[in-house]
C-alpha cells in the first residue's frame, strides 16, 4: 500500500518568500537567545517599560491637545494585523494537522518532534514579533483620547512578556494558545477594521466569548503539560503521561498568566455586558428580522 505523501503548499510559498528576504531556507532558522533579535530578557524588559512610559506619558501629553482621528492609519494598522494572523494561523495549522493525525496529541504538545520542529520554531518567533506590533493599539488609543482599561494595557504588556518566555524556555504545548489567540484575532482585527471603515458590527459582544473560551482551552493543555511535567519529575508515584518539553520557570509564569487572563476577561465581560444583555438581544433580533439596528 503506497503511503501518502504530505505536502505544505503555504510552507512552499512562504519558504520561498523567507529565503528571497533573508537568503537562506525558513528551515535553517534558529532561535538563538542574546543572538537572535528580540530574545534577551533585556530588551524585552526595556520595550514593555518603554511602552508603560509612552502610555503614560502620552495620555498626560494629550489632555491639552485634541483628539487626532489617525483614520487612515488605524485602518491599515488592523487590516494588516487580519492578514497577518490569518497567514500565521495557516501555516500553523497546516503543520500541525498531519503531526495530529500522525502523532497524536501528546507528542503534539509535549515532544520536540511534534510541537518545536524547525517550522514552529519560525512561527513561534514571528507570532513572538507580532505582539511588539500590536502594542501600537494602545498607542492609537491614547493618540485618539479613547478610554483605557487595566486589562487592555496589562495585556499588551504581559502577552509581549509571556510569548517571549514560552520562546526561549522552548514549550512545545505553545502552539496552543498561540493558534487560538490567532484565531480570536483574526476576527477581532477584522472586526476593528470594519468599524474604523465606519462599518457596524453586531457581534462584537462574541469576540469577548470568544477570547474566555480559548483561554479556558489553554488552561486545560497548558495545566496538563505543566501536571505531567513536574509529577512525572519530581513525584512519578502520582499518575502522569511522561514528561513535557519546556522549561519550568516558562511553565510557571504560562500558568500564572493565562488564568489571570481569564478571570480578567470574564470579569471584562460581566461588567461590559451583563447590563446590556436586553438591548443586545433586541439588537440581535432585529439583525435577524434584517431591520436597521442603528
Amino acid at each position: 500500500m503506497a503511503l501518502l505523501t504530505v505536502t505544505y503548499p503555504f510552507w512552499s510559498y512562504f519558504d520561498k518568500w523567507f529565503d528571497s528576504v533573508l537568503r537562506y531556507p525558513a528551515t535553517e532558522f534558529q532561535v538563538t537567545p542574546g543572538v537572535t533579535p528580540m530574545t534577551t530578557l533585556g530588551v524585552t524588559i526595556s520595550v514593555i517599560v518603554t511602552y508603560y512610559c509612552v502610555v503614560l506619558g502620552g495620555q498626560k501629553l494629550m489632555k491639552g491637545l485634541p483628539a487626532m482621528k489617525l483614520q487612515t492609519a488605524f485602518i491599515l494598522h488592523n487590516l494588516s494585523l487580519t492578514v497577518i494572523s490569518t497567514i500565521l494561523l495557516i501555516l500553523f495549522i497546516e503543520q500541525l494537522l498531519p503531526t495530529l493525525w500522525k502523532k497524536g496529541l501528546f507528542t503534539a504538545i509535549c515532544e520536540a518532534e511534534g510541537g518545536w520542529t524547525r517550522e514552529l520554531v519560525v512561527l513561534y518567533y514571528l507570532n513572538y514579533l507580532t505582539k511588539y506590533i500590536e502594542l501600537l493599539d494602545t498607542v492609537f488609543l491614547v493618540l485618539k483620547k479613547k478610554p483605557l482599561t487595566f486589562l487592555h494595557t496589562y495585556h499588551h504588556g504581559a502577552t509581549v512578556l509571556l510569548c517571549y518566555t514560552e520562546l526561549v524556555g522552548q514549550t512545545s504545548v505553545s502552539w496552543v494558545p498561540i493558534t487560538l489567540n490567532l484565531t480570536v484575532h483574526v476576527l477581532m482585527y477584522w472586526y476593528y477594521f470594519q468599524s474604523a471603515c465606519g462599518i457596524r458590527v453586531w457581534w462584537k459582544q462574541w469576540i469577548t466569548v470568544l477570547q474566555i473560551i480559548q483561554f479556558i482551552i489553554d488552561i486545560g493543555f497548558i495545566y496538563f503539560a505543566s501536571y505531567t511535567y513536574f509529577a512525572s519529575t519530581y513525584f512519578p508515584w502520582a499518575p502522569n503521561a511522561g514528561s513535557c518539553m519546556g522549561e519550568e520557570y516558562a511553565a510557571g509564569f504560562g500558568v500564572f498568566i493565562i488564568t489571570s487572563y481569564l478571570l480578567l476577561f470574564i470579569s471584562f465581560y460581566l461588567t461590559t455586558y451583563k447590563s446590556k444583555a436586553p438591548q443586545l438581544r433586541r439588537s440581535f433580533n432585529a439583525m435577524v428580522e434584517g431591520k436597521r439596528i442603528f
